[in-house]
């Protein structure tokens, strides 16, 4: 686009993630583009892992080009709610964004969990709620990933996914090893969580009774 042809309109409106104390609450919000660097903030986000019918994980890798983290296998989907975006609702628009499938029994599992984690002077500063939630149908043929998002996804049986990650013969991301420590040994069948123990930022977007 050349400067003639630029107007007041052509601008792109800037994903937004939402800053938090070290109590959980909202402070602010920050550019999702220019959040992550050495002094990361703490900020809200969210992880989930999906399950097909046959019990088994959905396993990502980080597409090479991502500024964070590129490269590294992990859970099924991370990502950001958007302020005032109900943390259940964010979970469904990127898993659809990311892996082009829908969800269904979407379950709040871990929602304390927090984790700070570097590559490369990068930082990820996160307190980061975990759900599990199902894919219908079998593997392979349940997603088509977003390149620009997943380089490359594996539909893995939980257990010994799980057992790998765990005696370290699995390398995955610093918050996949700490959550999947964390997660019950049968994931699909945990009860759900209270929404009262996610942060207090969540709790304001969470769908609560």
């Amino acid at each position: 686009m050349t400067a003639t042809d630029s107007s007041p309109t052509d601008t792109v409106t800037p994903e937004l993630v939402v800053l938090l104390d070290e109590g959980g609450r909202a402070v602010g919000t920050a550019d999702k583009a220019g959040v992550h660097h050495a002094a990361t903030p703490l900020h809200l986000a969210f992880s989930c892992y999906l399950f097909d019918d046959a019990g088994n994980v959905l396993v990502t890798q980080r597409a090479l080009h991502k500024r964070t983290f590129p490269g590294v296998w992990t859970n099924s989907c991370c990502g950001h709610p958007a302020p005032g975006e109900p943390l259940e609702d964010a979970v469904r628009r990127r898993v659809e964004q990311e892996l082009g499938t829908t969800v269904t029994e979407l379950r709040l599992v871990l929602p304390r969990f927090r984790y700070r984690a570097e590559q490369d002077g990068t930082v990820e500063n996160e307190m980061c709620p975990v759900f599990v939630a199902r894919v219908p149908g079998t593997a392979p043929g349940t997603i088509s990933a977003d390149p620009d998002e997943v380089g490359e996804a594996r539909w893995e049986p939980w257990a010994p996914f799980r057992a790998a990650v765990l005696d370290g013969s699995r390398q995955v991301s610093v918050w996949c090893r700490e959550q999947v420590d964390q997660l019950p040994a049968d994931p699909v069948s945990a009860a759900a969580a209270d929404v009262r123990d996610l942060p207090p930022a969540a709790r304001l977007t969470a769908d609560a009774p």
